[in-house]
């Protein structure tokens, strides 16, 4: 078993759990900005300690859902799906600076949209425990409307509950977004990443969302970083209610001319 820095993760992990925490027990709808995908251990594992019945939407091109049995690097952003699944309790081994963390979540309580790159463990994972996954191959296939249709449905049919949105800058493509630390060709594209944002913020049920992996020191210019980074707000703009036609302020009627009105001189 191979884990790169658990103490210092865990630690971190702790203190955002904390915060997400209080911050939804206020009553605040949460953005964490990431950052490596780790992050999302304590995010939403602060989360569900308010709202235990929550549910998982994962926009990434990898589905981070490695055990330190199965992680082919030991890093634990590849990893973090595995910390908050019940089924993957028995996987899991004891990491230093992890005793805090405790599963929280069933696989039918999380859908991944986006997939592309994973590795054999984590497939092995995803179907032997039945998890909702939607590929990039997918989105090809059905259209992103009709993914985010059967998402929704399979996550909110039986009850309306609170949605965490985990969105890996990543799950673009590259041209997109290209300062991030492992880029996949073949991603969503820009229309795609926003519909989906769209739909989750018009259910009136995202409670919390983390947006990670943007990584200015990758970038191979300041165009590249200013792309992501600008990408990024755009995600969480239309996460909380922005819309492509714009965000206007409302009004029952088109205001008349007033009587008084000067008349325009050319």
């Amino acid at each position: 078993m191979n884990v790169n820095s658990p103490r210092t993760v865990g630690a971190a992990n702790k203190m955002l759990s904390d915060a997400t925490s209080r911050a939804i027990g206020a009553g605040h709808t949460l953005v964490m900005l990431g950052g490596d995908h780790s992050l999302a251990i304590g995010s939403v594992g602060g989360h569900a300690e308010q709202c235990p019945d929550l549910c998982l939407i994962w926009v990434d091109a990898h589905a981070d859902v490695n055990t330190p049995m199965t992680s082919p690097s030991g890093n634990l952003h590849g990893q973090p799906v595995a910390f908050m699944l019940k089924e993957l309790q028995d996987k899991m081994p004891d990491i230093p600076g992890f005793s805090w963390m405790k599963p929280f979540l069933t696989s039918r309580d999380l859908v991944y949209i986006g997939l592309r790159d994973v590795d054999p463990g984590e497939h092995h994972i995803l179907k032997n425990l039945g998890i909702h996954y939607f590929t990039m191959r997918d989105i090809d296939r059905l259209g992103i409307q009709r993914v985010m249709e059967v998402t929704l449905d399979h996550l909110l049919a039986r009850k309306q509950r609170p949605i965490h949105l985990s969105f890996d800058i990543d799950a673009f493509d590259p041209s997109l977004a290209p300062a991030t630390g492992t880029p996949v060709n073949g991603g969503l594209t820009y229309r795609e990443g926003i519909y989906i944002t769209e739909e989750i913020h018009n259910t009136g049920l995202l409670s919390a969302m983390d947006l990670v992996e943007v990584n200015p020191v990758l970038g191979a210019s300041r165009e590249a970083v200013e792309a992501t980074a600008s990408l990024a707000v755009d995600v969480i703009a239309s996460s909380l209610g922005q819309t492509r036609e714009g965000a206007h302020v409302p009004t029952d009627e088109i205001p008349s001319v007033k009587d008084d009105t000067e008349q325009l001189r050319i």
